[in-house]
């Protein structure tokens, strides 16, 4: 893998970033391969493994549901097919509950692939969505 390819890896990753962010589903869509597999922690109020871009959009919601205010990225880096973004999730208060994870993304063909976020303490978000009085259909 050269560095041109990971820094084009590193790319489609923060635009998938932008474009879920801001709501553009048809351009997130072409930074995905169809079958994208998002696999998120048992622990977790919206947990399991989702599948497909609809998936992806589906588990994009629940997550903004249980009541993330933000996203503070801390940095970005990659290496061969994978991508690695440090970032908190941003939660109501003053200041902002933070919620460390890092999310690792595979990438083929200069797609995303797999998603695996990995917490640092998932019960915060169990919390939260407790908190937002949430009931998350399964998937």
């Amino acid at each position: 893998m050269t560095d041109d390819q990971e820094t084009r890896n590193r790319q489609t990753v923060l635009s998938l970033y932008k474009a879920t962010g801001r709501g553009d589903w048809e351009k997130a869509a072409t930074l995905m391969t169809e079958d994208i597999l998002i696999r998120e922690a048992s622990t977790l109020p919206f947990a399991g493994e989702y599948r497909g871009v609809a998936a992806m959009r589906e588990l994009f919601a629940k997550v903004v549901s249980t009541g993330v205010t933000g996203v503070d990225m801390r940095q970005v880096t990659a290496g061969a097919d994978w991508v690695v973004v440090l970032l908190d999730l941003l939660y109501p208060g003053d200041p902002p509950v933070r919620v460390p994870l890092a999310e690792a993304f595979r990438l083929e063909n200069g797609k995303v692939c797999e998603i695996v976020p990995y917490y640092f303490d998932t019960s915060v978000v169990a919390a939260a969505a407790r908190h937002a009085d949430l009931t998350l259909p399964s998937h």
